[in-house]
């Protein structure tokens, strides 16, 4: 099939590009190359794919761009684009988020449903939980975000189950539990542990190290996202896509030095207002209607991040 793919350029979505073509799909991707952080990166994430016959690069703000252009010709959506991370959704930031996490989704919706596309399927987030009542989380369980970033991401949610409740659009939102493994971003805690314990300067370690998260790599939740493109879901499905394993910040710490051979200096900081002090993900409705089960490990996971950024 050919399948859009917003934000294709970005950590998980060149993995997921990567992926479809492997398939035997054929991918239209987009990306606006924000500057959240350096978009060299993220051309560097895509550079493989350059001249494939199976893939087409777009370079388009999904805030503003002819949605119904993008769909032209689509099979199916796979909706990865926004704009990621807790701590800048705060304050005038919080604009941003609105625009890339929620605008962008309703108009892309909105080209789905004139289209008649098959399969839309909504990147979401385990910060749509908060601090969750129950561990591991299921996804019935009310979400009460801390973030305005899980906010929007919650709001992108249900934007996605009102079209497929309302006009059949066959909608899924995924949410993803801490994705990590080669070309994560750099703001994220496993990047700036290894980056650390390579000689980059300390790792800043924001409360007791005690908050604990599921951590799940990239490869299996680029699998996920292949299979819910065709998955026989009722529209406005939500699904959790969680490791298997959840560790605190300071096992964390431990993992990340034994495989880079040095241990992560530590800068201590105050603990900062929206982080979740735990998330664990119910993953029995990935297995049920997905036939999806993470299958790599934690400690060899975080080896092969730590050998991709030496």
């Amino acid at each position: 099939m050919k399948v859009l793919l917003t934000g294709c350029a970005g950590f998980i979505g060149s993995h997921t590009a990567e992926a479809l073509v492997a398939a035997g799909h054929s991918v239209r991707g987009v990306d606006a190359f924000t500057d959240y952080y350096d978009p060299a990166r993220k051309r560097a994430n895509v550079a493989g794919l350059h001249g494939h016959p199976s893939f087409e690069l777009v370079e388009a703000d999904l805030a503003v761009a002819d949605a119904d252009a993008l769909l032209e010709g689509v099979d199916a959506v796979a909706h990865l684009a926004g704009q990621p991370g807790v701590r800048a959704s705060w304050d005038t930031g919080f604009a941003v988020y609105v625009d890339r996490n929620v605008v962008a989704t309703q108009r892309l919706l909105e080209a789905a449903r004139r289209a008649g596309t098959g399969r839309f399927v909504y990147a979401s987030s385990s910060s749509v939980y908060g601090d969750a009542e129950s561990f591991p989380t299921p996804e019935d369980v009310v979400p009460r975000p801390v973030s305005p970033y899980g906010v929007t991401k919650l709001a992108g949610e249900h934007l996605v189950s009102l079209y497929g409740t309302n006009f059949g659009l066959p909608t899924l939102s995924l949410r993803y539990f801490t994705v990590y493994g080669p070309r994560q971003r750099p703001d994220m805690a496993i990047w700036r542990m290894a980056d650390a314990a390579l000689g980059g300067g300390p790792f800043p370690l924001y409360g007791d190290g005690t908050a604990a998260r599921s951590f799940t790599y990239v490869a299996d939740v680029a699998a996920a996202n292949l299979a819910a493109l065709d998955a026989e879901v009722p529209p406005g499905t939500v699904v959790n896509l969680s490791g298997s394993e959840t560790v605190d910040v300071q096992a964390l710490l431990q993992l990340v030095g034994e495989a880079a051979g040095a241990p992560v200096p530590v800068e201590q900081r105050e603990a900062e207002p929206g982080d979740a002090r735990r998330t664990g993900g119910d993953t029995a409705r990935a297995r049920a209607l997905l036939g999806w089960v993470a299958s790599t490990p934690l400690d060899e996971g975080v080896a092969a991040q730590v050998a991709w950024q030496r």
